[in-house]
């Protein structure tokens, strides 16, 4: 049964969780699970087909983290943008790990859009990505804030203009500029 996601619940919730009420969390979790789990659907989607992590796994181990994690939660926009990153987090993980099993790995050439949506089909793909995002974080957080949030986090321009304290219209400008310097950078990485 898919319980409503009322914002001003979840931010509440949030905040209570924040200050030492566990009961709290225990309210929470049935609100954004279906939430969390479309996230990382959505993730498991551009993974290869026979990735051994599932949906749930991930958000179980999301959650897992989250509960371990000590933030301050601002609101539901703030909950859904750590959530992506620890989701970006386990999949690189994850990644790494199996890369160290297997022999070799050899690059392959990934199209920037799969890229971009989370992404490419093998686990090299996906940790190329992720340096890329922290290559393009150390010369501009903001422009790899907004392609975590949009493509991992599965917010919307207007929830992740909020999140980013920026307009919709700069969030649109600053995916293009990224877009176009992660194609840069995966294309470099793949010649």
């Amino acid at each position: 049964m898919e319980m409503p996601l009322d914002r001003p619940a979840v931010t509440q919730l949030l905040r209570q969780w924040g200050s030492g009420d566990k009961a709290a969390l225990n309210e929470l979790m049935p609100v954004v699970y279906n939430q969390l789990h479309k996230l990382a659907s959505r993730c498991m989607r551009a993974e290869r087909p026979e990735h051994t992590l599932r949906a749930t796994a991930l958000v179980h181990e999301a959650y897992l983290r989250l509960v371990e994690s000590d933030v301050a939660w601002q609101d539901r926009v703030h909950f859904f943008a750590v959530s992506a990153r620890l989701l970006r987090r386990i999949l690189v993980d994850h990644a790494k790990a199996n890369r160290r099993y297997k022999r070799g790995g050899g690059a392959e050439k990934i199209p920037l859009d799969e890229a971009v949506l989370v992404g490419p089909q093998s686990p090299s793909g996906l940790l190329d990505l992720d340096m890329a995002l922290e290559r393009l974080a150390e010369q501009d957080k903001r422009k790899s804030e907004i392609v975590e949030l949009l493509c991992f986090g599965g917010l919307t321009y207007d929830e992740t203009a909020a999140a980013l304290h920026i307009s919709p219209a700069t969030v649109h400008r600053e995916l293009q500029l990224a877009r176009a310097w992660l194609h840069r950078e995966l294309s470099e990485v793949h010649t």
